[in-house]
């Protein structure tokens, strides 16, 4: 399968150019870095894993769920940061934990591979329900453990968002394998309802840009209330020609909010400005294929400390490929009904 090429922007050479970067900075044992002596998460473990198989690079994507699937804790759980040679952060993060259904659905709609579903669908399951545990009466989930069991005390909107796509990932995966998890059904329907209506349910974090375009871009918004959010704060987040800031008060561009923006505006059908988004990303490309993670500007210094990540060249490749269209995965993020279960509107119901 060819890599993603948004044409006259980005070529499918490119985009494996960026893939094959992705690649060579993954470890013999299949953990993906940061960047070379860095650390890794396994939210963003996973997104490369996907960057990986969208560049053909089969055999190192489920190198890295090998990985995974190797430190994953009897609970479930996988701990917040990983350093090549032990745990860095202990913390059991809920959404992290959450992301491998993505990457496996993701996987599967790629190959079409039974045998890796059915030798990953018990880790899925596993990771599910230590997240459900974290499920209030209300429907959020908090955002995590300590790694004494000790649960964190409020949740987080864009960690709730998040999860709300994982669960519909999971449970996809159920359908496929002939599973039935009514629980699983209830718990992402209770979650996106508190999602769409309970803002104060979730500890304030209005400087960050995930916190306005998560909910979109995970599918919970959707239609004109999806548009409606994101027109709302577009001029705190946006810096014209340059992309989207991590915080709104602060002059720092990232590439992977940029790119993760760009696919919620996709999801609510706002073609135009996730194309104009995905060509302002093309000025932060090195010759290498690799991305810089973070610009300051006006002094145009790369942020943190010069990096360029693995996670950041993988968004790019989630975006081509969202904005081409090209592979059989490429809806994930943009045309969630097509490819997951449905998300019942209780509010709707209630009125």
């Amino acid at each position: 399968m060819p890599a993603p090429e948004v044409e006259g922007v980005l070529s499918a050479a490119e985009v494996q150019r960026t893939v094959d970067a992705i690649a060579e900075w993954q470890l013999p044992s299949g953990m993906i870095p940061w960047f070379p002596g860095g650390h890794a998460d396994p939210w963003n473990h996973v997104e490369a894993a996907m960057a990986l198989a969208l560049g053909d690079r089969i055999i190192e994507a489920e190198r890295a769920y090998e990985w995974l699937v190797g430190r994953q804790r009897p609970d479930g759980s996988w701990h917040q940061y990983y350093l090549a040679d032990r745990v860095e952060q202990d913390k059991l993060d809920a959404n992290v934990i959450a992301y491998v259904s993505v990457g496996v659905w993701h996987h599967w709609l790629l190959t079409k591979d039974s045998g890796f579903v059915e030798d990953m669908w018990p880790v899925v399951e596993r990771a599910v329900e230590f997240v459900l545990e974290l499920q209030t009466d209300r429907g959020e989930i908090l955002w995590a453990r300590h790694a004494d069991g000790t649960p964190w005390s409020f949740a987080l909107l864009t960690g709730s968002s998040s999860i709300c796509h994982s669960l519909r990932c999971a449970i996809a995966l159920a359908h496929h394998l002939g599973h039935e998890r009514p629980g699983w059904d209830q718990a992402v329907t209770r979650l996106a309802d508190v999602i769409r209506t309970e803002p104060d349910a979730f500890a304030p974090k209005h400087r960050w840009a995930m916190d306005w375009y998560y909910p979109v871009l995970t599918g919970v918004v959707t239609g004109d209330e999806g548009s409606a959010r994101l027109a709302a704060r577009r001029a705190a987040f946006v810096i014209e020609g340059r992309g989207v800031r991590c915080v709104s008060d602060r002059p720092w561009v990232t590439v992977a909010e940029t790119c993760e923006c760009l696919l919620a505006h996709l999801a609510i059908g706002d073609r135009t400005t996730a194309e104009t988004l995905f060509g302002w990303v093309q000025q932060y490309r090195e010759a290498d294929g690799r991305y810089w993670t973070g610009t300051v500007y006006p002094e145009e210094v790369h942020f943190p400390g010069g990096e360029r990540s693995t996670y950041t060249a993988a968004s790019v490749v989630l975006a081509a490929d969202g904005v081409s269209g090209s592979s059989p995965a490429s809806a994930m993020f943009v045309h969630h009904e097509s490819l997951l279960p449905p998300l019942p509107d209780l509010a709707a119901d209630r009125d």
